[in-house]
Order: structure tokens, then sequence, then C-alpha cells
């Protein structure tokens, strides 16, 4: 073993908290961590399936859960018999917590913090994220919620970057988390907190130490995060921090943003994702409906002409900027015509990544107390929306063939993402001194396809090479002629 084993779900800001624990609990073997998310129902249940299966494969070993899930719901994941600990959202990077809490939720007495549900649990520890760059100290409290003017979670800032390439190539830095709006289906204010930012300094040094220890592209993450800036002083905004971190970090290849509210991407964030080399030519869209009356009552702050204006806007400056989206079928109210609505965005916003989303009601939240679908309804049309969604990826990625797009190459080796985040999966070029076929037929073997055609993947353990230029290097960004598509993946030769 090498440390505890990570189960994370959800988000990408899951993603970098999870190679930060990984990091921090590198010496545990006989730990397993599952960062849970709490987006839908079918998140948590998807929680609880993966607690009983790890610890089913490894009776042994100490089960503890944390993220979204287990902050809004403890009580449920401390009754599981499988679960030896919870660990609040807040205390998720404090290395103490994965053995101070008993499963029945013992603990030092402390100040309380608020969950969703309304229960008050002890806090036992309110340690920044970002010693030395906040100020440290015990942040203030806030009203919560709830209304109380006690500690709730989320009064620490934004966790800190994982270790560039513990797990993928891409280091993903929060430098966002919590939010504060209510959209009328989203429990996640109540797992996260607050909307609260990473001062520029703290983020720049975050970034300039992920690439002194290789990283090529840094991915800023957040809950919200075009809500960066809002509570700092002068209140910077996510655009004056992408042209503070380009400006300060030159050497800086890559810079990709997550996913982005359509009503806060103003002048100055739109210009740069148009214009700047180094910010990736792809932006998810955080737009859930395409009906106007839909988007009003999940009380989200744009309409459906805003969203497609603003894609127009980004397609004609950028013409090979992709789009991705989350959208949600089967919200209450939603009828035939308001569902045709969201159907049609896919192709009017250029959708290429599309995340999918059946309504699931949250206790607690406005939306589980409006008239609701049947779930055979809901199913059916988040059915039809994928349908469509995979049909425009497909297209999409018939287009890209016969273009040459950089790659930053993943540690596996043998694949990577494109600059407008397509999954690429590598041939090496035709082999020095053979006939073009024979030379491709042995690079496509060599790089793990068994049939040149169909382009099969199977497993192989040989290293890619192309010719004159030696073994393609994980971690390495490489010019890729895009040859072809298999299943939702391009496939493509070095350049």
């Amino acid at each position: 073993m090498s440390g505890a084993t990570l189960i994370s779900h959800g988000c990408r800001l899951n993603i970098a908290e999870s190679e930060k624990i990984a990091a921090m609990l590198a010496a545990e073997d006989e730990l397993i961590v599952v960062n849970s998310c709490a987006v839908t129902a079918e998140a948590v249940k998807t929680a609880r399936q993966a607690i009983r299966r790890a610890k089913r494969e490894r009776p042994e070993a100490r089960v503890v859960v944390t993220g979204c899930a287990a902050e809004i719901e403890p009580e449920m994941f401390r009754g599981m018999p499988e679960v030896s600990a919870v660990v609040s959202n807040l205390s998720k990077l404090d290395t103490v917590s994965y053995f101070r809490h008993p499963r029945e939720g013992g603990g030092p007495p402390g100040p309380t913090r608020r969950t969703g549900t309304g229960n008050a649990e002890p806090a036992s520890r309110w340690t920044p994220a970002f010693a030395g760059v906040t100020g440290g100290g015990e942040p203030p409290s806030f009203a919560g919620p709830t209304g109380s003017g006690e500690k709730t979670v989320g009064d620490e800032p934004p966790a800190a970057a994982a270790s560039a390439g513990a797990t993928h190539a891409r280091t993903f830095l929060p430098v966002q988390n919590g939010c504060d709006h209510r959209c009328t289906f989203c429990i996640i204010p109540f797992g996260r907190g607050p909307s609260r930012s990473l001062p520029a300094g703290g983020v720049i040094d975050e970034i300039q130490a992920a690439l002194d220890a290789g990283t090529k592209e840094v991915v800023l993450t957040g809950v919200d995060l075009t809500a960066y800036g809002a509570d700092l002083p002068g209140q910077p905004s996510l655009g004056h921090l992408v042209e503070r971190i380009l400006r300060l970090v030159p050497d800086l290849p890559r810079l990709r943003l997550s996913s982005l509210d359509p009503c806060e991407v103003d002048d100055r964030l739109l210009g740069l994702i148009a214009h700047e080399p180094r910010v990736m030519p792809h932006v998810h869209l955080s737009l859930q409906a395409g009906d106007d009356m839909i988007l009003k009552r999940m009380k989200r702050r744009h309409n459906r002409a805003q969203a497609v204006e603003l894609v127009a806007r980004l397609k004609a400056l950028r013409p090979e900027i992709a789009i991705g989206a989350d959208l949600i079928a089967g919200f209450p109210t939603e009828d035939e015509a308001m569902f045709a609505n969201t159907l049609a965005l896919i192709g009017d916003c250029a959708i290429a990544f599309a995340h999918i989303f059946p309504y699931s009601p949250r206790a607690g939240t406005p939306a589980a107390r409006m008239p609701q679908l049947s779930r055979e309804i809901v199913k059916g049309r988040a059915a039809r929306l994928r349908d469509k969604a995979a049909r425009a990826k497909a297209a999409w990625l018939e287009e890209q063939i016969g273009t040459v797009t950089e790659v930053l190459v993943e540690l596996d080796g043998v694949g990577g993402h494109a600059a407008n985040f397509a999954r690429v999966s590598l041939i090496p070029s035709p082999l020095v001194g053979e006939g073009q076929g024979e030379g491709v037929a042995k690079a496509a073997s060599m790089a793990g396809f068994a049939n040149l055609d169909a382009l099969t993947r199977v497993p192989s353990p040989q290293p890619l090479s192309h010719k004159g230029r030696g073994a393609i290097r994980p971690n390495s960004i490489l010019p890729v002629r895009i040859t072809g598509v298999e299943g939702d993946t391009l496939v493509g030769t070095p350049a």
C-alpha cells in the first residue's frame, strides 16, 4: 500500500481536496477516505454504496467519510456500521480529525456549526487552510443559513492546492469556496458555507509551487468561481486574478477555468478567455436550463438569451473555443414546451461537453416543495438530453479531425487533454525505416490499438515512441495531429 485510499465524488474542488488529503495521510495504509458529494440524492446514494463496497473489499481498513454529503447528513453516515468516523468539510484538511472522531460522533466539546438539516454539531477546531497567507488565527463567526450567529461551516478559506502531479498531469487549485446564492434546487451552500476567496498572493504562491513541482496546467476551481474576490479588500474580480496570474507567473503554459456562472462573466474575463493564448479555449457554464420560466423558478440570475449571447460572443472572438454546460432535466413544474427549450439549448449554445442531471429533490430546498414531476418523466427527459448531447459531442469530435492541437500528456503516457479539453489517445508517428502503412500499423500496435481501423483500445505496457523524438513523455505538452475518433475520445499522432 502507499498511504490512505481516497474515493472522491463530485466536483473539481473535491478532487483538489482529495489530493491534499491523500498527501497528508500518506503514511496511513489502513485508512479509506470517502470524499462525498451531495449535489443530488443519487450522489448521496453513490457515496453509501462506495462505503459499503470499500469496507467489503478491505474489512480491516478504517473508513472515514467527509465532503458535502457527510456535512449535510452526518448522522446518517455515522449510523452506517462500516463507517469509523465522519469528518466535517471544516476539518477535512486537519490530519488529526481523521483519528479524533469516533463513529458515534463524540469528541471534545467546543463551538457548534449548523448543517443544512438545521442540526447543531460540535466543531472542535477552526484552522485556516492557508496559514500564513490568510493571517492565521480564528476566523470570525457569521450568521449562517439558519440565521444564527454561531460558527458554521464556511468559516475556513479555500483549501490549498493539491500537490502537482499527484494523480494526473493537471493541478486543481481551489481559489474560492462556498456560495452566497440560493438557487432553489441546490443544497451545496449548506455544505460549503458562504463565499470566500483566497487572496491573489496566496494563489500566485500556490501556482508557482505547482510550476516548480513540474505541473504544466493549473485549473482554477471553486464552488462559485466567478464570485471570486467579492469578500476581499477592493473586491477584485476573477478577471483581475487571471490577469495577475498571467503577469506574475509568465512560465505557466496553461491556465484553465472551471465552471463559470454566465451572469458573472464580465468584459475583462471574457476578453482574457477570448484573446489570451495561455487561457485554454474551453469554458464550462452553469446554465442549468434553457427556459426562462424554469430559470426564474430555479432563482438563476441569467435568462436564455443572455446565455446564447455569451456563447455567440465567445465563438465570434475565439472560434475554436469548446463549450461545456450543466443542465437539469425534469425540474418541478417543467412542461414539455419548457423542456424543449432546454433541449434546444444544446444546439443553440454549441454545447460539446454536457453534464446532465436528472432533477433530484433535496430536503430543505425550496424546489423540493414545488409540484414534482414523476420519476419516469424526469428520467426520460434526462435520457433525451443525454442522447442529444452525445450526438452533439460526436459531431464536434468529427470536426476536430485534421486539426493540430497541443495535448498535455497524462501520467499514463498514452493520452491527454487538448487545449479545448477533448480527451486524446496518442498513436506514435510511423516508425523510422518502415513503409507508411506498415509503420503506422506497428505504431498503433505499440500504442495499444489492436485494430487500426476500429481503433479498439487494449492495454499495452510498451512506451509510446515516434519518429526521431524518442518516447512520448508523460506531463509534456505535445503538438498532435488529430486523425480519428474512438468513442468519445479523439485519436492523434505527434505532429
